[in-house]
């Protein structure tokens, strides 16, 4: 039985902090200034984590390499098995040309690119959050805007940058039903409170994705748009977790903002719409014209080298082509289908009874041969591994995709197919999502993310400050607000009663904080280099994406701090808190 000591090297909490961030320093060093790709810079920094475990925190070498693995398994199921699952749907949709018609049906809302981007990577990226989560909408998203004309660099940032505001309430709520669980705090009144920040998150990362596309020329130009689809969404989210529901804050938030978005498009248009011109974006929308050949298979027939013009045709051929395509409305509901059918599917299998039905052959063991305390001498929870074969929602995302199989028209053999190579286009991705949730609970089960908590707890009253700062640094780490919040979620409680601070308020922080650690954890990173065919180039995504996830941290730290004085405090009026 193995029971970490916090203070494990010379007694000093401060030095053994020190020593537990080697793991992520190793990660993001390698990452964002040597450039390795993000699959050996997981493993490299995985075995730094279990050495940190054996030789700092004296955990039997059996025990490190054994939390390592089920952190590995774990990060296949659910986490990749609904990411794999959600991009499959996605690839019969380009196998079939359905998505073309799903590309041309955005487009028609605006001519503008910026447009485009804010409804494409914000309010529809937000509906794929809802409904799946774990990097669905950044895969997604990334590669709709590459087939709308974006270059695969900016199409990958700008998905990453747009997954932020609804992160918390994603795959209708489970993080806030999990941070729920372990801090103790009932799950409306964390869905309140994280219901009164992300909101106001909301309201400016519509302006970050215009500018990272035309800077500042383009956020003026575009304001009106920008404007309503922020506020919008964030009334929507506000209003739907505090007094509705909050498993669905995200899907009335991201349909709500969509259609106000479209509702302006019809009185309202820039005055100058905005098209990237240059050859490099020329060549991404190439992808809207190889409706034979699905992304999988360009990813791994050579990454973005991958993205030729088909012989005969130039990109004014394929622009030509789109421009003549008359899409019927059977062929746009076709194309809308999947996404309805998840829709349908999840929404179905949350019901009183169905849910039930679904979760009945759940089951749960003890990973074999781990057996482990917490630092306070009680049974660990991590030893617990919990297999929900039938509600997880990458199954549900199969059963999804099986039912659009006859809508789409595609046959069971080429559906197979993109199957198989949608596995070949996230290879990548795969090994990095196990080994960066291989070294997670590899920290966890050590000692060494408790003891990083201990260490930050430790600044009193200015912990209101750094909360966000923990759950940030959580999802950078695990790529999962969900997995943050089982991380840090009894810790924020634990050291808001020791500073005496609103519990519920610092528990809400780690969730709130978490969703901006998401687009530079590596597991993300690898997602979407790999759905743009940019697979070894994570490093580049990183350096892109690091300075927005600090600027918005920063914002919601300084919030939360408010929100705790009587500046701010307000805002919580009603919450629960």
């Amino acid at each position: 039985m193995y029971r970490p000591v916090l203070d494990a090297v010379g007694g000093s909490l401060l030095l053994t902090a020190l020593v537990a961030m080697l793991p992520l320093l190793t990660l993001f060093v390698l990452l964002g200034v040597f450039r390795v790709t993000a699959w050996k810079a997981s493993i490299i920094s995985l075995v730094v984590s279990i050495l940190v475990a054996i030789l700092a925190y004296s955990m039997p070498t059996g025990q490190a390499v054994l939390s390592g693995a089920e952190g590995a398994v774990f990060g296949f199921f659910p986490i990749l098995w609904i990411v794999i699952n959600a991009i499959w749907v996605y690839n019969m949709t380009v196998v079939t040309g359905h998505f073309d018609v799903l590309r041309r049906s955005f487009a028609k809302v605006s001519d503008d690119q910026r447009i485009q981007a804010v409804i494409v990577a914000f309010c529809f990226g937000a509906l794929l959050e809802a409904l799946a989560g774990f990097g669905t909408p950044v895969a997604i998203t990334s590669v709709m805007l590459i087939a709308l004309g974006f270059r695969p660099l900016k199409a990958a940032v700008i998905a990453l940058v747009a997954n932020t505001a609804p992160v918390a309430f994603g795959a209708l709520a489970v993080p806030i039903t999990t941070l729920s669980s372990v801090s103790g705090v009932p799950q409306d009144t964390l869905g309140a409170i994280v219901g009164r920040q992300t909101p106001v998150l909301a309201l400016f990362v519509p302006m970050a994705l215009v500018f990272i596309i035309d800077k500042g020329k383009g956020v003026r130009e575009t304001l009106p748009a920008t404007i309503v689809c922020g506020v919008s969404f964030g009334i929507a989210q506000f209003v739907t977790s505090n007094y509705l529901s909050v498993q669905l804050s995200d899907v009335v938030a991201s349909l709500f903002s969509a259609g106000c978005v479209v509702l302006l498009l019809r009185v309202w248009s820039p005055a100058t719409p905005f098209v990237d011109t240059s050859e490099d974006a020329q060549d991404s929308k190439v992808l809207a014209g190889v409706g034979a050949q699905s992304q999988a298979g360009l990813a791994a027939a050579g990454g973005s080298d991958g993205h030729k013009v088909p012989e005969g045709m130039s990109v004014d051929d394929i622009a030509a082509r789109d421009a003549a395509a008359n899409d019927t409305p059977a062929d746009v509901a076709r194309a809308y289908a999947p996404y309805l059918v998840i829709i349908a599917v999840f929404v179905i299998t949350q019901l009183p009874g169905v849910k039930d039905l679904f979760d009945a052959p759940t089951f749960s063991f003890k990973w074999p041969g781990l057996h482990l305390q917490t630092a306070g001498g009680d049974p660990s929870s991590i030893p617990k591994f919990k297999v929900n074969w039938l509600g997880a929602a990458g199954t549900l995302m199969v059963i999804s995709g099986l039912i659009s199989i006859p809508i789409l028209g595609i046959s069971v053999k080429k559906a197979l197919k993109a199957y198989v190579d949608t596995y070949k286009q996230l290879f990548g991705a795969i090994v990095t999502v196990m080994a960066v949730l291989g070294l997670a609970y590899v920290m966890n089960a050590s000692g060494e993310t408790a003891t990083l908590g201990e260490w930050v707890a430790g600044a009193g009253a200015a912990f209101a400050v750094l909360s966000p700062i923990l759950g940030w640094l959580g999802v950078a780490v695990t790529g999962s607000d969900t997995s943050s919040n089982s991380l840090f979620g009894a810790l924020q409680v634990q050291a808001a009663h020791q500073t005496g601070l609103n519990p519920a308020v610092m528990a809400a922080a780690n969730s709130s904080g978490g969703v901006l650690g998401k687009m530079i954890s590596p597991q993300n990173l690898a997602i979407a280099a790999a759905a743009v065919g940019m697979s070894g180039q994570e490093g580049e995504v990183f350096r892109k994406v690091f300075k927005w996830s600090v600027v918005f941290l920063v914002f919601m730290c300084v919030l939360v701090y408010l929100q705790t004085t009587p500046v701010l405090s307000w805002m919580l009026t009603g919450s629960g808190a």
